[in-house]
């Protein structure tokens, strides 16, 4: 674990960044459909933009788990293993999305 304090450290402050933004993102999402709502005197029923404070929320709800996820592989000892081969996840690749529990490989046969 000591080999990747500073990755913990670093996935702890993302994490605290995120609930700030997250925080934020439901309290604007609060207001608007309150102002909607007096406006119209109805609720809102649905948002189509892929950009609307629902899905802004959506991500950063999926970012924080998998941040949590990667903090606790790191406390288990197993941070940096591909979840699904078992084959170490390149330095290159945890550097850009420390939060990543797959290797290349494996990544991109999940998303075809």
């Amino acid at each position: 674990m000591e080999d990747f304090k500073y990755v913990r450290e670093n996935l702890i402050d993302m994490l605290e960044d995120l609930d700030e933004r997250l925080e934020k993102i439901t309290d604007n999402v609060k207001q608007l459909d309150e102002h909607i709502a007096k406006d119209f005197e109805q609720p809102i029923t649905g948002k189509d933009n892929d950009e609307s404070p629902d899905s802004l929320e959506n991500e950063a709800r999926i970012e924080i788990e998998k941040i949590q996820q990667a903090i606790s592989r790191i406390d288990k000892g197993t941070y940096g293993i591909c979840l699904s081969c078992g084959q170490a996840i390149k330095k290159e690749r945890l550097n850009n999305t420390p939060f990543s529990s797959q290797c290349t490989h494996c990544a991109k046969k999940d998303d075809s």
